[in-house]
């Protein structure tokens, strides 16, 4: 299994044993992890929550009073390496 699919599986694993429901999300660059936040979590909780994220390369909140709190942790996608770095154009 890549590493990044572990990663992700992890995060969500770990999010889900606090309570959220997670949702995972391919992207071209990126894997998203989504949880609705409810309005009665604790602030252990959060702290908990907090400490997940924040093994993720990127991580926020949207909240909104129409649709509530969506918590969201990004993995990023290894760049694949290639023979030449010196790009396009510069090869002998």
């Amino acid at each position: 299994m890549p590493a990044l699919d572990s990663r992700v599986e992890d995060l969500a694993a770990r999010l889900s044993a606090l309570g959220l429901a997670t949702r995972v999300e391919l992207h071209t660059t990126y894997t998203s992890i989504e949880a609705e936040v409810p309005e009665a979590l604790s602030a252990e909780s959060w702290r908990e929550v907090l400490e997940v994220v924040a093994e993720a390369d990127r991580f926020g909140l949207f909240a909104s009073s129409l649709t509530g709190r969506t918590l969201w942790a990004a993995v990023i996608k290894a760049v694949p390496a290639t023979g030449d770095v010196r790009g396009p154009g510069r090869q002998h």
